[in-house]
């Protein structure tokens, strides 16, 4: 009985290591040309089709506070390199900026209408721009701050060798990040120290198993997420 069932498992051994190896080649070339592709089509398709949608936000910033329409910030990008982000405006201008990195829910630096850009994430939708650039992906790890990136350990280093993305898996996992930073009495400890790391783990994930499926699955659940289920959050 063993000699004839020898050959057999050998054999199911090498279909499922060529399986294995067909899998990852699959994803390794996504990842290093696929994954550009497509974010140089959804987004310039994005910027089109959105364009009135854009216009009629820009309108309803301008028209209801003072400032510019589009908020600039510097973000670490891929390999560590730094880039301008953008964002549509969802504050006052003249507000006080505090010395953290982090929005709280109820802060009274959000604008009305910013409070509803923030609640359905449009306010990231400028960056379709940053991806046509090359700055971003559609999906990646989302840019940090570089006081948060300075303090990253070699190993959270891992997420810096990927394009930063609009959305990822820790932007659904804690997509009410503002109301649970909240419900806390210091919330730019327990962001550095609770969230952060988890982010990063969960991206450091999310890297090693980068996929076109991936990618459209997590495109498709923040789009429901942001518009059709707002209060859904994944876990």
């Amino acid at each position: 009985m063993p000699l004839l069932w020898l050959p057999h498992n050998r054999g199911a051994g090498a279909v499922s290591s060529r399986q294995s190896a067909t899998s990852g080649a699959s994803a390794g070339i996504y990842v290093r040309y696929g994954k550009r592709v497509l974010d140089l089509f959804l987004s310039a398709i994005g910027l089109l089709v959105l364009s009135p949608v854009l216009a009629w936000i820009a309108c309803c910033i301008k028209l209801t506070s003072p400032g510019p329409v589009l908020y600039r910030q510097i973000r670490v990008g891929q390999n560590g390199r730094p880039f301008q982000i953008l964002k549509f405006r969802s504050m006052l201008v003249d507000a006080p900026t505090p010395g953290s990195g982090i929005t709280v829910s109820g802060d009274k630096r959000v604008t009305r209408v910013g409070r509803l850009l923030r609640r359905h994430k449009l306010d990231e939708l400028p960056q379709l721009w940053n991806v046509l650039r090359g700055d971003m992906s559609l999906v990646g790890p989302r840019p940090e701050l570089p006081i948060y990136v300075d303090a990253y350990t070699p190993q959270q280093r891992l997420v810096l060798s990927a394009r930063p993305g609009i959305t990822d898996p820790a932007s659904l996992a804690y997509r009410h990040e503002e109301e649970i930073l909240a419900s806390h009495a210091d919330p730019e400890a327990f962001y550095r120290f609770e969230i952060l790391p988890d982010k990063l783990a969960r991206n450091a994930a999310y890297i090693q198993a980068a996929s076109l499926k991936g990618d459209l699955h997590i495109i498709l659940e923040t789009l429901l997420c942001s518009f059709l289920f707002p209060h859904r959050a994944r876990e």
